[in-house]
């Protein structure tokens, strides 16, 4: 398991945002050298996590609980037999192109060590956008992708480092829960009723859906499906 880029972006100037400078950092490319990760501030006061990205709407992105953004390589892949055409590592707007690992997959609260110092923690998974659609430029986008239910995941730093193209990957814990990545997705998305079992979580969820988990039991129950 490893890093197959590290991806930075900047701002730059766009028709489909809603941002209010009409700008966004969502086109990241892949760097060469070293990559500095750390805590960025609280949402809409942070942006990324990653020394030299940007983050340009941050009423929705960034933050310490959404510092970094990872896709599988395997995901790009499948979209590319999808779509019918390449999809470079960053497409996605993510920072981290990994391989080996099951990024959907992953379970809320469990942690990566990247690289020689660097820990992080999965937080959620990432709800697409107008900006997002827009910028890979295909119809119903938004539908496609949350249909697909392979949405990548969120992280928060644990413990601040440096990485680049190429560090290992390794799984240093595994929380006591059966909360994904795609389930929590799933749970925001298309199926509302999962929200219960977002709860088992607790606080390594992104506080934003585990309040919306939370509001949701208190007026339904804690009722779900499987």
């Amino acid at each position: 398991m490893k890093l197959l880029s590290v991806n930075l972006g900047r701002p730059r100037a766009v028709p489909y945002t809603d941002q209010r400078d009409g700008v966004t950092g969502i086109d990241k490319r892949p760097v060469d050298g070293p990559v500095r990760v750390a805590a960025p501030g609280p949402k809409g006061v942070g942006g990324s996590g990653l020394a030299g990205d940007a983050v340009c709407e941050l009423r929705h992105h960034g933050g310490d609980d959404q510092a970094v953004y990872a896709v599988a390589r395997e995901d790009l892949d499948e979209w590319e037999r999808t779509l019918g055409r390449p999809l470079a590592n960053g497409s996605f707007g993510e920072n981290l192109t990994t391989e080996g690992i099951d990024v959907s997959g992953a379970l809320i609260g469990e942690r990566w060590a990247v690289g020689p110092e660097l820990v992080l923690e999965v937080t959620s998974g990432r709800i697409p956008c107008r900006t997002f659609q827009g910028h890979l430029g295909e119809k119903s986008w938004v539908k496609r992708f949350t249909e697909r239910g392979a949405p990548g995941a969120y992280f928060r730093v644990i413990r601040p480092g440096g990485i680049r193209a190429g560090d290992a990957v390794r799984i240093v814990h595994r929380p006591d829960h059966e909360v994904t990545v795609a389930l929590q997705f799933r749970a925001a998305t298309t199926e509302r009723t999962l929200l219960p079992r977002l709860l088992a979580a607790g606080a390594a969820l992104h506080p934003e859906a585990l309040a919306t988990a939370r509001t949701y039991v208190e007026k339904y129950g804690a009722q779900s499906t499987a």
